[in-house]
């Protein structure tokens, strides 16, 4: 353990991660661990034994929450705070100025991946190393149980633990039948039914969360709210900022900007994300399979290993469907979160294989040019 680790205890150092540092700094013997607490424009803040620093990402691809080893030249004599801005580069003890670079990155315990919204042929982490993922939704209103099981199955996928919580649930009409609407569409999972302002159902929120928890939801499901409630009292430059829904529509603004790691009560954590539009499915098939599990039930049972379940003759899921012992709505679901997993595992196949054939070609042009060069 390095010294001077209490922060670093605060956002989860435990012996198993020195362990893995012990074994990193081989390749780095003037790093020191630290978590990152936010990432934009190439720049970081990490959390080390000492404070939090601002930090280089270098050719590492670093999403909040991660584990990493960073440069310590500098951080033995000026640690940033809060105060600080951004930019300030630190001195080493000859006197110039020197940046802490991240120089690699712990194995990741776990990692919220969806399609790019970019729509590019390749997955983007939402988060790493979490261990409890909030799925909000606001109950006042029209709740989209498809948009529930698209952040369940990038949940399962992930290796953490799904919570759903019914937000707002003071100015539900019925919130009683919301809650057994969403707890059959959720299996395995906890389900509650919360208020941040009348503190209705926090207290068993709060117990159920363990470790680093990522909270998850639509623009307006009252993330930040939630999250303020549950960090309790923290410093008002760490409060997060929040914001009321469009009266016109009912939808959500983007309080919430970036992704930022904050330790709260139990030595756990608490990433705060901003609002999804879009949850495509990357690589998340036995998430998808947790999520429908009635479904995959009667799949084996299937007389063809490669039914589409369909019109296929044999098909013991559409003979459940046919028996009211699977929901046609459930099923459509699940048809269409296969289908763009499927999609999307496709466009990436489609990606590296250009990636490998742009490769031979720049190596067979090289040999060719070698070659040249050697009969002239």
């Amino acid at each position: 353990m390095p010294e001077n680790s209490t922060l670093l205890t605060e956002y989860g150092w435990n012996a198993t991660l020195s362990d893995t540092f012990d074994a990193l700094r081989f390749d780095s013997p003037d790093a020191a661990p630290g978590r990152v607490t936010r990432v934009d424009r190439g720049q970081c803040d990490i959390a080390v034994a000492t404070g939090t620093v601002r930090a280089l990402s270098g050719s590492n691809a670093l999403c909040t929450g991660d584990w990493v080893a960073v440069t310590n030249t500098a951080l033995t004599n000026t640690v940033l705070d809060n105060t600080t801005p951004a930019n300030t580069a630190l001195a080493n003890t000859t006197g110039e100025t020197e940046t802490p670079t991240v120089t690699s990155i712990f194995p990741r315990s776990s990692s919220i991946v969806r399609s790019s919204a970019s729509g590019k042929s390749e997955g983007q982490i939402l988060a790493a190393n979490v261990d409890t993922v909030v799925i909000t939704t606001a109950s006042d209103g029209d709740v989209d149980l498809g948009r529930i099981e698209r952040l369940l199955a990038l949940t399962w996928e992930s290796g953490a633990t799904p919570v759903v919580a019914l937000t707002k649930s003071d100015a539900a009409p019925d919130i009683s039948t919301v809650l057994s609407e969403v707890s059959a569409i959720a299996p395995g999972a906890t389900v509650l039914a919360v208020s941040a302002e009348t503190n209705e159902g926090m207290d068993v929120l709060d117990a159920v969360l363990d470790g680093t928890v990522a909270i998850l939801g639509p623009s307006g499901a009252g993330k930040s709210t939630l999250a303020n409630a549950l960090l309790g009292d923290i410093p008002a430059s760490r409060v997060l900022e929040t914001g009321r829904v469009r009266a016109g529509d009912g939808k959500g603004r983007h309080t919430t900007v970036t992704r930022e790691l904050i330790p709260f009560s139990g030595g756990r954590t608490l990433i705060d994300t901003p609002g999804l539009r879009g949850v495509g499915m990357w690589n998340a098939g036995e998430g998808i399979d947790k999520t429908f599990p009635e479904i995959e039930e009667f799949i084996s049972a299937c007389r063809f290993s490669d039914c589409a379940h369909n019109s296929e003759p044999g098909c013991a899921v559409l003979g459940a469907l046919e028996r009211g012992d699977i929901d046609e709505r459930r099923l459509r679901s699940y048809r269409k979160l296969q289908r763009e997993n499927a999609w999307n595992a496709a466009r990436s196949d489609a990606r590296l294989q250009a990636e490998r054939t742009r490769e031979i070609k720049v190596l067979s042009r090289h040999i060719r040019d070698h070659y040249r060069g050697r009969r002239q």
